[in-house]
């Protein structure tokens, strides 16, 4: 099998669009969505074209899909854009996001048993980055018996070793942080290879799409934050590191 993981979606469906016409998602046996897939300018197109993909797609719930449902029923997110969208899908994409599973397994061949969540296999917010120590990687994966982990949740790609346990962050789709293009990974069963790949597209013109397509009241300043503009891994890494508890 050929499985190409897509995180952090975010909305952002011109990079959607572009990763999905890449010849090796197009032609994937499965495409695994690892979370935060609608919090964004474009939720409700967002999450109609994913629902298109059928059986195909296998779904995995983040915190940014947590939190649209808690908008939907009434509570406020301290972000605007998911404030936005939670306001804004469709009923039967609020009771999709929250009939969504914290994890997905499946046996990959050479990468064996693989295991997908979106932050860590404990939390959906949890913050654990490519640089932490082995100690806290030892304490995030205490109880995993998965061969190979995938995760998302901090919108930079990576692949490394744990411990003799593979981890793999194919970037995010939406939102990227460290360089521009739409990030994703492709992971192949029968040689146990695993490859982080980029998707450019045209930012600019994604961005004017997203301002005239959108109602989000912020979304001038949203696009040249995260589509026309790109967060360097350093900054990102600065901040996450805090958040960690460093």
């Amino acid at each position: 099998m050929r499985i190409a993981v897509l995180s952090d979606i975010h909305g952002v469906l011109p990079a959607l669009e572009a990763v999905l016409a890449e010849p090796d998602v197009a032609a994937a046996d499965q495409i695994v969505l690892t979370g935060d897939i609608a919090a964004g300018p474009l939720p409700v197109e967002t999450l109609d074209l994913l629902v298109s993909l059928g059986e195909r797609a296998l779904w995995v719930n983040g915190n940014a899909d947590r939190e649209l449902v808690e908008v939907a029923a009434g509570k406020r997110c301290e972000h605007a854009v998911s404030q936005w969208a939670g306001e804004r899908i469709r009923e039967d994409q609020v009771e999709l996001l929250a009939g969504l599973p914290a994890r997905q397994v499946l046996d990959l061949g050479r990468l064996g048993t693989t295991l997908f969540v979106h932050a860590t296999p404990r939390r959906d917010d949890e913050m654990i980055l490519v640089d932490s120590t082995l100690a806290r990687w030892a304490e995030v994966l205490d109880g995993v018996t998965a061969d190979t982990v995938v995760l998302g949740n901090t919108h930079m790609p990576f692949v490394r070793l744990v411990d003799r346990r593979l981890v793999v962050n194919p970037g995010a789709v939406g939102m990227p942080y460290g360089t521009t293009g739409a990030h994703w990974a492709l992971l192949d069963s029968a040689d146990g290879a695993v490859t982080l790949r980029r998707t450019p597209y045209d930012a600019e013109a994604a961005a004017a799409r997203l301002v005239a397509e959108s109602g989000f009241e912020e979304i001038e300043e949203w696009v040249a934050e995260f589509v026309t503009g790109t967060y360097s891994d350093t900054e990102a890494l600065t901040v996450f590191a805090e958040a960690e508890g460093r």
